[in-house]
């Protein structure tokens, strides 16, 4: 099916729309705010605090919250990153001195992290997970950089291929193209997206890859501070560098410099492929125009609408996700256990599109409608293993318990997308109450008063239609009728409006069409 990835760039944000036949299946907003950290990011932090009981330490990188890193995420090369980062300064040559480091035996198993770190200790990290609630970014000593075919490796002299290249001469292919082009003291793991790839398409990520990683040696040189060394590609980048396949069909960018920036990008990656890069330059807003607005709403509320009346009802915990599948209006024709199979297997596809756009992690419980029969509980756990194999997030899908539940966990590396749908009534501004409706009647008589006083004679009052109803209902004892006897020298004809609060009106002059007057406008 054919995808598109929609970008509405505005200022101090970024707004990305995967979708899929024309539908939202991935949604996410970028900041330029330096609070906002992401996964990939690559820092120079300070040990603030070891926490021997945990084998772990609190590292400070800059956030509100310190970090965390425990002894078995410190990598397996640990020691030659270490040894790096305290001995490089201004007076050496970076290159050289980078090469001559010795990739000395990997970390000890069983460890202890106090036979490793110390408070105060400089130690470069990379962050492998976001702030969530109240815990601090979760942190990585094994620095790796990521393009789209090649993940570089410092301080490595390994190339592992992806297992999903099935062909025993691609594999060899590729393993004796990277061993040929890595410099010493790096490794590397050949993604899937590299099989068939030239060596010339290679060797340009590889060497893009490198300057990245060798752009923050001056940074590391000159102080030993706590500092950002580089950044993972951006949010647009990194959703085209592990996505874009010959499935995309178009990306559609509103910014000009933005656009300039992902076909430089894709050129690189997958080239002649930059020409399903498109500049949005319409009047109409990006989302509006790809319906990506509509979506959006319909989506990200707590209860979400299906087909035929079917909805789910989705509740965020500390310590999990819970979704409830409910049936709502929809007829039971077909028998009660068929109209549950399915409901349940239309609230599976949902489900996980809803997983991916919302970027829920951890343990999620779904709340299926009972079903008796065991091979529709069989077939409801085989469809939601099926529809949740295009998520790219690891993930783990049990069968259904004898209490009708299902369970699923996902990879947590940020904070779920929240997105609020609500709007303010334009009637009660928020607070669920109205005036009562004797001050509407009020009111109206004061103005009909100041317009006879005026002399003006023809008059029109535009208001809700509930409010029509309630000043016209009743032939001889309308409140309009009551009206006409008071002030015999006005005449009023009064329009109902829906785009109208049921507590706004508006008087016009029917001779100038001008304006005179309004309620709770």
């Amino acid at each position: 099916m054919d995808k598109d990835l929609i970008i509405n760039v505005t200022k101090g944000s970024a707004s990305l729309a995967l979708t899929e036949g024309g539908r939202l299946i991935e949604f996410d907003r970028e900041s330029d705010s330096q609070a906002q950290f992401s996964v990939g990011d690559v820092y120079l932090g300070k040990v603030k605090k070891l926490l021997p009981s945990l084998n772990a330490a609190f590292v400070d990188i800059g956030d509100e919250k310190e970090a965390f890193i425990h002894y078995l995420d410190l990598g397996i090369n640990f020691k030659s990153f270490d040894f790096f980062v305290k001995q490089i300064n201004i007076s050496k040559n970076y290159n050289s001195f980078f090469q001559k480091v010795t990739i000395g035996d990997p970390l000890e198993k069983e460890g202890h992290i106090s036979d490793h770190l110390h408070v105060g200790q400089p130690v470069m990290v990379q962050i492998v997970k976001e702030p969530i609630s109240t815990k601090g970014s979760r942190l990585s000593g094994e620095i790796s950089i990521a393009g789209r075919n090649i993940v570089l490796l410092p301080f490595s002299d390994k190339v592992s291929i992806s297992q999903k290249i099935s062909s025993k001469e691609e594999k060899a292919r590729l393993s004796r193209l990277i061993y040929s082009i890595l410099p010493k003291n790096y490794g590397a793991i050949i993604r899937t997206a590299a099989e068939g790839k030239r060596a010339a398409i290679l060797d340009a990520e590889l060497r893009s890859l490198i300057n990245k990683w060798e752009s923050s040696w001056k940074k590391l040189a000159q102080s030993k501070d706590i500092q950002l060394l580089f950044r993972e590609n951006s949010r647009v980048t990194t959703l085209i560098r592990d996505l874009l396949n010959d499935d995309f069909s178009h990306i559609y960018v509103n910014d000009k410099a933005t656009y300039e920036e992902v076909c430089a990008y894709v050129a690189m990656i997958s080239p002649g492929q930059e020409r399903i890069v498109h500049h949005y330059t319409a009047q109409q807003n990006i989302f509006d125009h790809f319906d990506v607005t509509r979506q959006v709403k319909g989506s990200f509320g707590r209860v979400v609408s299906m087909k035929k009346g079917a909805y789910l009802v989705i509740d965020h915990t500390e310590a999990m996700h819970v979704i409830d599948v409910n049936s709502g209006i929809r007829l039971k024709t077909d028998g009660q256990e068929e109209n549950a199979l399915e409901v349940n297997m239309a609230a599976a596809e949902e489900i996980a599109r809803q997983l991916r756009l919302r970027d829920m992690g951890g343990i999620v419980i779904i709340d299926f409608i009972d079903m008796d029969d065991a091979d529709h509980r069989n077939q409801l756990f085989k469809h939601m293993t099926a529809v949740m194999e295009s998520d790219r997030a690891r993930h783990t899908v049990l069968p259904l318990t004898k209490f009708g539940l299902m369970q699923i966990t996902r990879q947590r590396v940020r904070p779920v997308t929240e997105i609020d749908t609500e709007e303010v009534c334009p009637a009660c501004k928020g607070t669920g109450k109205i005036g009562p409706t004797t001050l509407l009647d009020e009111a109206f008589e004061r103005h009909l008063s100041v317009f006879s006083e005026q002399g003006i004679r023809k008059i029109h009052l535009k208001v809700n239609p509930v409010a029509y109803a309630y000043l016209t209902s009743g032939l001889w004892r309308s409140i309009v009728r009551r009206w006409r006897q008071r002030y015999p020298k006005v005449s009023v004809k009064v329009e109902k409006d829906g785009n109208f609060a049921i507590n706004q009106s508006l008087w016009v002059d029917a001779a100038t069409s001008e304006q005179l007057g309004s309620f709770f406008d």
